[in-house]
């Protein structure tokens, strides 16, 4: 006999939820809307030994050694990222994530808004073509959502205090995605919610509602492609896509080139997927061969963020006593 959660009340449903809220993070490997989704890491490995294979002289010479020495995943700040991730795992959606403007209430009333203007409509008939523009169209104002707001963190003090708690790492490895204050996800997840929102209350009124994304695993299809990928971005396997395609897409090594302490490379690749947003904003590097920089924030303050609570409590307190000596709002300077 199975339990079903939704029958129980009061104390062995707070037990349950408590339970589930401390474990999930521990099973993201075999969860599709993480970065840790096994598929998405087995991609990653096999991209990782492709560039190794093809890039033999270009380091040391074993694949371990190049790639998971203890010097990276065993760094203070390697460390640190686990923690974070897990505490920040199991915190962030039951305290912050309600802070997050939610897309379907806005496309909501963007839907009532273009009803009210132009009144009731029949609705499109459902076609491949309309499925295939908007999921185009959602993609593209997804990636802008992410790039706008990663475009403010860098240019507002405010907000760079808390998005560079990020950017103190000192060395990469896919669990440095995870490494981004409560504050900071809040905006990174609010701008793009409200891009989406947007296209999908317009959507919906001119389809009445009949056409949906193309998915894959339950993601948006494009979405998923990119999170084959992504884990790269936070590691220190260089994979450019080559003068040309750098144009278009962010790289991996374009990425982590975002993240070095180079003065050139600050505030370069604020894009999500796409390199069209950096181009038009003037934010975009491509390099032309395997440059090699260290990562963090170059001030000498990243050993402050090697513990759970520094990286909760030291931009709140940097805020109050406005003492921050680092280069967070020059890192646009080129």
């Amino acid at each position: 006999m199975t339990m079903d959660p939704n029958q129980l009340e009061g104390l062995p449903r707070l037990a349950f939820d408590v339970a589930v809220a401390l474990l999930k993070p521990l099973f993201a490997f075999n969860q599709y809307d993480s970065f840790l989704y096994w598929p998405f890491l087995l991609v990653a490995l096999s991209l990782a030994l492709l560039v190794f294979l093809l890039n033999r002289d270009d380091g040391p010479r074993s694949f371990l050694l190049r790639y998971f020495s203890k010097t990276v995943w065993g760094h203070p700040s390697a460390k640190a990222d686990y923690k974070f991730y897990y505490v920040n795992g199991v915190l962030f959606p039951a305290v912050f994530a309600p802070l997050i403007l939610s897309g379907a209430w806005l496309g909501a009333q963007v839907h009532d808004v273009f009803q009210a203007l132009f009144g009731q409509h029949n609705g499109l008939p459902a076609s491949a073509w309309i499925t295939t523009i908007y999921t185009l169209a959602f993609f593209l104002v997804y990636d802008f959502g992410r790039y706008l707001a990663h475009y403010l963190q860098h240019r507002i003090d405010f907000l760079w205090h808390f998005h560079k708690v990020h950017h103190s790492a000192e060395v990469l490895t896919p669990f440095t995605a995870f490494r981004a204050h409560p504050v900071d996800l809040v905006i990174m997840a609010t701008f793009p919610a409200a891009a989406t929102g947007i296209i999908n209350g317009i959507f919906n009124y001119w389809t009445g509602g009949s056409t949906g994304l193309y998915l894959f695993f339950g993601l948006h299809i494009l979405i998923f492609i990119y999170n084959l990928v992504g884990n790269l971005r936070h590691t220190h396997v260089w994979l450019s896509y080559g003068p040309f395609l750098n144009l278009i897409f962010i790289s991996p090594a374009q990425h982590q080139i975002h993240h070095s302490i180079e003065q050139h490379h600050w505030g370069r690749n604020m894009g999500f997927a796409l390199a069209f947003w950096d181009k038009l904003f003037g934010t975009l590097y491509v390099p032309h061969e395997h440059e090699h920089f260290e990562i963090g924030l170059g001030d000498g303050t990243e050993r402050h963020y090697h513990g759970v609570i520094g990286m909760y409590w030291r931009p709140v307190r940097e805020l109050f006593m406005r003492n921050d000596k680092s280069h967070g709002l020059t890192r646009d300077d080129g």
